[in-house]
């Protein structure tokens, strides 16, 4: 197939890449031209010009706002045969309306959530949920499978972006909560890598305990994943939805929260992991880490 990709930043990028490594030339646009060219992909025009030159084109944007506008420009090119796969992270609602206005026009569309972050981006491992018919998904999954270790069919469309909203909200618990332990040990006095290793083999152990923590408190944020702001809006997507599903969202304070004083004392477009030191700022200064641990790390 030939393969569109729009939105080349830090994850799109990265997902591009793998694909051009496989052996595909990928035709791209991006609002900074520099993306499409660090990709390897071949630059177009204007996202018309990706439509009218791809047979799967690929979509990652930072919200439901810039998927539509994106859409607006995609729709008159759209025709029988063309796939659309969208792998932001947006509103369910919008997903199925945009599902929607690509069939009538006989195009597909799938809506597939990524977890896994910027590593597994560039290595080709990133897990995807995906929604819309199984079918289309067959269609998709020899360029999908190229930036994916694993794939689930999630359901109809817009099912995948739902769970990959409840996936986002656990994930920016986990981050939160674990960054306010962290520094509560590190103001405790404790060394923090037995900290970690005591959480990771008892009932706290969590992703960021895993995965995020024993870089940190080296002073290696794992920059290149979701940012401060992008971890709010998904906070507060997961909060729309469970409003409209009648679910009680009784644990949305403290991310929201956590999140939205990260984004307030100027980390808004830091890697997420930063919101351990927003928690620090208000805790006296506090960083998990050494100028030496920095250095060595």
């Amino acid at each position: 197939m030939r393969v569109g990709f729009v939105g080349l930043g830090n994850m799109g990028g990265r997902m591009a890449a793998c694909v051009v490594r496989g052996g595909h030339e990928v035709l791209g646009y991006d609002v900074r031209a520099e993306n499409v060219a660090a990709a390897g992909a071949k630059p177009a025009a204007s996202v018309g010009a990706v439509a009218d030159g791809s047979d799967i084109v690929l979509l990652s944007l930072p919200d439901s706002r810039v998927v539509e506008a994106v859409m607006q420009e995609l729709l008159p090119h759209a025709r029988a045969g063309l796939l659309v796969v969208d792998l932001s992270t947006a509103a369910p609602d919008s997903t199925v309306r945009l599902h929607g206005l690509l069939a009538a026009r006989g195009a597909a569309y799938l809506d597939a959530g990524i977890s896994g972050g910027a590593a597994a981006a560039e290595n080709g491992a990133l897990t995807l949920m995906v929604g819309g018919d199984a079918d289309v998904l067959d269609r998709a999954r020899p360029v999908l499978d190229l930036f994916s270790a694993h794939i689930f069919h999630c359901g109809p469309s817009g099912a995948g972006h739902t769970v990959k909203l409840l996936n986002n909200f656990l994930n920016a618990i986990a981050l939160s909560a674990t960054a306010e332990v962290m520094v509560a040990g590190k103001k405790a006095g404790l060394d923090l890598e037995t900290l970690l290793a005591v959480l990771n083999a008892s009932s706290g152990v969590n992703f960021a305990t895993l995965n995020r923590f024993p870089k940190i408190i080296h002073g290696d944020y794992l920059k290149g994943g979701l940012t401060n702001t992008l971890m709010l809006k998904d906070v507060n997507l997961y909060v729309e939805l469970a409003a409209r599903l009648g679910v009680a969202s009784l644990n949305s304070a403290g991310p929201v929260a956590s999140f939205g004083t990260a984004r307030a004392l100027g980390y808004a477009d830091e890697i997420s992991n930063t919101v351990v030191d927003a928690i620090g700022d208000l805790s006296g200064g506090v960083r998990l880490h050494t100028p030496a641990d920095k250095e060595h790390s």
